[in-house]
Formats: C-alpha cells, structure tokens, sequence
C-alpha cells in the first residue's frame, strides 16, 4: 500500500469522464465558451482500464464519475458497465443534471445509487446568467425522477457574493424538504481565481458567512463525518442534513484521500498543485509492465499533497472535474 508520511493514501479516485459541458458557468469558464472533448481524449476501454490498474497498485475503494458533463459522454454506457463489476466500494457520479431525465435508465440499470449535481440557484433567471446554458425546470424535474428511483441526491452549490447569496435560504430549504443533503462549496483559488485575488475575494463566502445566515432560520448541531471526508456536516433537528466544503476556512488537507485521472489521461493528486503525471501509455501496455510503473507515479503524486491546506493552483477544475 503507497502511504505518506501523515498516513495518506489513495481510497477516492474521480475521474473525468469528458472535458466537454454544455454549461459555461460563470466561475469555471470566465470567458463564457463551452467546452469540448479533447482531441486526445481515452477511451472506455482505457479509461476501465486506469480504473482496474489503480484499484489493484493504490487500493482504490471508491469512484466518483465527473466531467465536463458525464452525462454528455458517448462513452458513459460502456464505462460504467466496465467498472461495474471491479468490485468497488461505492460508485456515483456528478452532474449538472441537465441530461438527468434522459440518462436515468442507463443510471439505474449501472447500479448508480448516489448523483451529485450542481446546482447553485432556484430563479431561473439567474441560473441562465450562472449557468449560461440549460434550464432549471429540467434539472428540477430530473432530480425529483432520480430521487423516485431510490437514487440518493446530494446538491452541490457554490455561493457567490452579488450572484447567487439570496439563494441560499431558499435552496437549502428546497432540498430539506425533499431529502436531498445540500453542500456548499467554498469557492476556490484555482485557474483564473488563483491569478487574480481581487476576484476572489469578491465573490468568497465562507463558512462562517452561511452559518450565520441559516442560524438565522434554522437551528443546527454538527454531525458525524468520514474522517477523510472533506464537508464540514451539520444536522437541522426533524428537518434533515446539509454540509460545507470549507476548504479555506476549514482546510481538510491533512486527511485527503483523492486521486483524481483527466480524460486524457493524467494523474492529479492535489489540486493545489500544478504537477501531473502522464499514464495515459501505461493502459496498454500488459499489467505486470504497468503495474510498476504506475505505483512509482502514485508515489509522486502523492508526494505533491499539501500538509496542512490549499495555497491555490494553477490547475484548471472543469479539466480534472469536481
């Protein structure tokens, strides 16, 4: 087993499916062009394969599907009835849900149990200017078919100051409701944030920012969390659960446990760093040959963690995905 220092090692593996969205949101593509699948993109096959390989040199347990979009991949169908059988822990994905409605009988017939989408307002208005692309009511309408089919839902919204902050009363009492868990996210200093502070600093909502504002409405009580579990959880008695991604109030860098491959095969182990590790040319090659290889660049990229908390990257999220 490949451990560090601190006693990390790889258990989460999310892995981008696709670098192409049909959503240009507004903090992760600053000049408002959508996305595309890279010319260089893996195959399903490849792709199953990484999947395989890191289970068996790193102990992979549990894998999250991410974009892009997934749900745009020609490839989804034959991924996820590859991976499928690898005998992982736990398998979900996360969406924008757009595509939810469409693609749920593929879901369910994979064994798909647990989506988290994004979704970072409840007026439609303002999720066109966010989101500059889709329409709310579909993915509201999706969610809530999801969520017929015995699919656990988990929300993901990233609150932002002159954009989105009056939503947040209003979405978290959407998903209590109906029992989905609502996490807000931090936004982060990544791509174009991490360039420019000014920005960021603009658009940041912290941790203690969202408790004030929902103390205001609601009682709440910390919960239990997975030690490697990077949401800060808290429970609204009789009413449900929501969490925070606090990852610069709260850093959770000293436990994280995630590896994360691109779609053109490319290995990241800390999203505040700009180092990547190519093993795109390891997936054909027979396993006693890739084996090796591979676990020499699970240890530098577990090398590349920070120890205590996230300094900001050059990295690009809607590269590596969530």
């Amino acid at each position: 087993m490949i451990v560090d220092r601190q006693g990390r090692r790889f258990r989460n593996l999310r892995i981008s499916l696709t670098s192409a969205c049909n959503y240009a949101c507004t903090y992760c593509v600053p000049n408002g062009k959508r996305l595309v699948a890279a010319q260089d993109e893996l195959s399903a096959e490849a792709m199953a394969r990484g999947v395989a390989y890191l289970i068996e040199a790193a102990g992979i347990e549990r894998l999250r599907i991410t974009g892009g979009e997934p749900l745009v991949s020609p490839k989804l169908e034959a991924f996820m009835g590859a991976v499928g059988g690898m005998g992982l822990s736990d398998i979900s994905l996360t969406t924008n849900g757009q595509l939810l409605a469409r693609k749920l009988p593929l879901l369910v017939d994979a064994g798909i149990r647990r989506i988290n989408v994004s979704l970072d307002t409840l007026d439609a208005d303002a999720f066109r200017s966010i989101a500059r692309g889709g329409d709310l009511a579909t993915v509201l309408d999706g969610m809530d078919q999801a969520r017929a089919a015995g699919i656990k839902i988990k929300v993901n919204m990233v609150p932002l100051r002159g954009q989105n902050l009056d939503q947040v009363m209003p979405l978290l009492d959407y998903c209590l409701e109906r029992g989905y868990e609502l996490r807000f996210i931090e936004l982060m200093r990544m791509g174009h944030l991490a360039k420019d502070s000014n920005a960021f600093l603009q658009q940041f909502v912290s941790l203690q920012q969202l408790l004030d504002l929902i103390g205001e409405h609601h009682e709440y009580l910390q919960a239990d969390a997975p030690v490697d579990a990077t949401a800060v959880r808290y429970q609204v008695p009789d009413k449900g659960f929501f969490g925070v991604i606090a990852n610069e109030s709260v850093p959770f860098c000293r436990t994280c446990s995630r590896l994360r491959l691109s779609s053109t095969g490319w290995l990241h182990g800390c999203l505040s760093s700009s180092n990547r590790h190519y093993v795109g040319d390891l997936l054909d090659k027979p396993r006693h040959q890739a084996l090796p290889a591979l676990q020499g660049l699970l240890m530098k990229a577990l090398g590349d963690k920070q120890e205590v908390a996230f300094s900001g990257g050059a990295t690009v999220m809607k590269i590596i995905g969530g």
